[in-house]
This record gives structure tokens, C-alpha cells and sequence, in this order.
């Protein structure tokens, strides 16, 4: 973990007195996860900043509302029992192909226990997508893949990704954090359509 990342759970855990599950089953995110994508995590602070700044130079209000609305409450850690359940999720899109792409409608996300660890999955939707929640000094770290409707779920293929790859396309890794009651923002630096995919979840 690099020094960027480090201070953000060290904020998250001295800002917020969190209680999480301590188990083995969600030990060693960083030994899951590949070298490129622990990089992306740790430089999420600039993506993040570069994504929002190219956001804001489209056109129309919706972006700045929905900027306001999710990326702007300081990120809040929520203890494991607070996660699991059904949740109505939406996406947005900052940077890259286009300046932003905001969607508003809510599909289905669930956070469950699956062996031995938090399993969230997007079920909704065209674009969908599931993986592993790891508890992070006040944040959770998701490490996942993305697939369409109609494929099989795609797996996360870890540190060794395929074909030669440097980072899989399918691939994501994020920080999932609480921003306010019922609600979530997990924040994914996207390696296909944009800067930074950021998932907006509330029940």
C-alpha cells in the first residue's frame, strides 16, 4: 500500500471510531490483488480529483448535483452489520470517453455473507458486476469484476491477470466507504470507459 492510500484509512480509522469483524476470511486483500491495480488504489486521490475536474467542464446541472450528492460527504466507516442486505445502487461516470455520464436509475445490489467473507454483487441492470469486501483501516476494499447481462459473472483473476495483461479489463478494485445514513459510495478507478466508475448505494 502506498503512502496516499495509507493516509486515507488512517483518516477514515482515527475519524471514526469503527468496530470490524476480525477473521482470517478477509485477511490479505493486497496479496489478492495484483501490483497495476494496487497502484490504482493508491493513486485514488488524483484520479479522483482529475476525474471530478473533468466532469465539471460538461455541460448541464445534473453532474454538479450528483457530484454534491455523492462525491462530496466525507467518507464515513460502517461497521460490517450495517452492510449486509438488499440495496438499490446507481452509477456514475467521471472522465475519459465522455466528461461525465450520470444514470438515475436504481438497480439492485446486495451485500451477503459468502465464504467466509462479504460477497457484493450489482444484479441489475446491462452492466453489472460482484466481488469481495476487506475491511481497511475504516474503509472497505473491493476487489472485483465487471461483466454484461447474459455472461456468466466474471471471477476476479488476481495477481497473475491473463494473457499477459498488465490489468484485465474486466478487473476493478475500489474503496467502499459510508457517506450518511443508508447510504454508500464505493469508488472504482476504471481502467475501460472512464476515470473513475462511482457506485452510489442507499436503501
Amino acid at each position: 500500500m502506498g503512502p496516499q492510500t495509507a493516509r486515507i484509512f488512517r483518516a477514515l480509522a482515527l475519524s471514526l471510531a469503527a468496530v470490524f469483524v476480525s477473521s482470517n476470511a478477509f485477511a490479505g486483500w493486497q496479496d489478492q490483488a495484483s501490483p497495476a491495480e494496487i497502484d490504482r488504489l493508491d493513486r485514488l486521490p488524483q484520479i479522483r480529483d482529475a476525474a471530478i475536474a473533468e466532469a465539471k467542464t460538461g455541460e448541464g446541472r445534473d453532474i454538479g448535483r450528483a457530484i454534491a450528492r455523492v462525491m462530496e460527504p466525507e467518507g464515513r466507516a460502517v461497521p460490517a452489520a450495517a452492510l449486509t442486505g438488499n440495496w438499490r445502487c446507481r452509477q456514475l461516470k467521471l472522465g475519459l470517453m465522455n466528461s461525465y455520464m450520470a444514470y438515475d436509475r436504481w438497480f439492485t445490489c446486495t451485500i451477503r455473507p459468502h465464504r467466509g467473507g462479504l460477497l457484493l454483487e450489482k444484479t441489475g441492470g446491462s452492466q453489472r458486476f460482484a466481488g469481495f469486501l476487506y475491511p481497511e483501516g475504516g474503509g472497505w476494499v473491493y476487489l472485483g469484476a465487471s461483466n454484461v447481462r447474459g455472461e456468466p459473472r466474471h471471477v476476479y483473476s488476481g495477481p497473475s491477470p491473463a494473457l499477459g495483461a498488465q490489468v484485465t479489463p474486466d478487473d476493478q478494485i475500489g474503496l467502499l466507504t459510508g457517506i450518511g445514513d443508508n447510504r454508500l459510495r464505493l469508488e472504482i478507478p476504471a481502467v475501460q470507459e472512464s476515470l473513475l466508475d462511482v457506485v452510489e448505494f442507499a436503501r
